[in-house]
């Protein structure tokens, strides 16, 4: 089964990757759960020697999400953060790295709780502006880590002009591209070195899963990553491999209702009285609605609304019915969040408040239920 060079996004979400099984023709991609692999005789096997370096099922996802983001390889690992740690162990002590000053709670922890102990010094701006971008490089700087649209304030980062700023100066540039999917963006076609995801949230769908990927646009960096993916061995496991497979089948079809609904939900909240502001940057009210249109493929699933106080983010949060309060993002299930407590309790207030991040904010993943459910299940919330 080839797929054509010519296929479009979702033949190849469905093909890529996926050979039928050899030994029983089934289409569906099995779940190699084996630790190692028999040889047929000392150095010769059939591509499989130990199941940390390679496994059938991990080896069709890689190749899945390489073709979806347009990458030359990818590499799968046992969480979103195993990911981001993995393309840092491209650099070395003394270098450093700029940053989006909204980058999810995870990622500042592990930059600022972590990694600086090893000698990587990270500098964090709000990359919606290139010029701060251009101000924030440094000789040593290796790396222009971006997260676009960020979390949970859904800022946006002009990938062109930052891509043409780092190059310039010789900095890599990595992409999270988790909360727009590669069905809404594509990072590698404006220029990004490096794209990561959580594989747990859109790529997966169903929340039924934790992984993270890598995908790369040089052979250099890939082999890198697929070096760093055997010596430290956070790989992602074949069942979680099989799991998310399925998810990237279903991908364009979700995204398109994730699209619908956002899009609706976020024209509810901005006509209601108890909403000061909504965040979603398919409404016209968004600063950078442009570039959004010119940048993205549809505006995702992802918005943030903000009310009048904490205590009321708080009796919304914990008055709705259908939709569940919960961390994560990107499930065919609608979840709620408060970010300052849940997801980002680990930034300090300070910077929360710096990035816009208010004890009043809510962030909402809309699933792909009937929206007008789940504008009911606001209206009931809300009032």
């Amino acid at each position: 089964m080839k797929l054509p060079a010519s296929a479009r996004f979702s033949t190849v979400c469905i093909h890529a990757g996926q050979e039928p099984d050899p030994s029983t023709g089934a289409i569906i991609t099995p779940i190699f759960q084996t630790s190692t692999y028999v040889q047929e005789e000392l150095g010769k096997h059939k591509g499989f020697e130990y199941a940390r370096t390679q496994n059938p099922t991990r080896l069709a996802l890689e190749q899945n999400l390489a073709a979806i983001e347009g990458g030359v390889a990818a590499y799968a690992y046992a969480s979103g953060m195993a990911a981001i740690n993995a393309i840092t162990t491209l650099l070395k002590a003394g270098d450093h790295v700029v940053v989006t000053d909204n980058t999810y709670g995870g990622t500042f922890r592990l930059f600022d709780k972590v990694l600086t102990k090893y000698g990587l010094e990270f500098s964090y701006v709000d990359t919606s502006q290139p010029e701060l971008i251009e101000k924030a490089i440094r000789p040593t700087t290796r790396m222009l880590f971006v997260e676009t649209p960020t979390n949970p304030v859904l800022r946006l980062t002009d990938l062109t002009a930052a891509c043409e700023i780092a190059h310039r100066r010789d900095v890599r540039v990595i992409v999270d591209n988790t909360f727009a999917s590669p069905c809404v963006q594509r990072p590698i076609e404006f220029g990004a070195d490096l794209v990561m995801h959580s594989t747990t949230k859109y790529l997966n769908g169903h929340s039924d899963s934790i992984g993270g990927i890598v995908i790369a646009a040089k052979q250099e960096d890939a082999d890198g990553l697929k070096f760093i993916q055997n010596a430290a061995g956070a790989i992602l496991s074949p069942f979680d491999s099989w799991l998310v497979l399925r998810g990237t089948k279903t991908l364009a079809v979700r995204m398109k209702q994730h699209n619908l609904n956002g899009q609706m939900i976020a024209e509810f909240l901005e006509s209601h009285p108890k909403v000061t502001k909504v965040i979603y940057p398919g409404l016209p009210s968004h600063p950078q609605h442009d570039l959004a249109k010119r940048q993205m493929k549809g505006f995702g699933g992802m918005l943030s609304f903000e009310v009048s106080s904490f205590e009321e983010a708080r009796r919304v949060c914990n008055s709705v019915r259908l939709m569940a309060l919960a961390e994560s993002l990107g499930g065919v299930e609608t979840l709620m969040t408060h970010p300052s407590s849940m997801t980002h309790a680990s930034v300090p207030p300070e910077r929360r408040a710096a990035i816009g991040l208010s004890d009043s904010l809510v962030r909402i993943s809309v699933g792909i239920e009937d929206a007008e459910d789940l504008i009911d299940d606001l209206k009931q919330a809300l009032g």
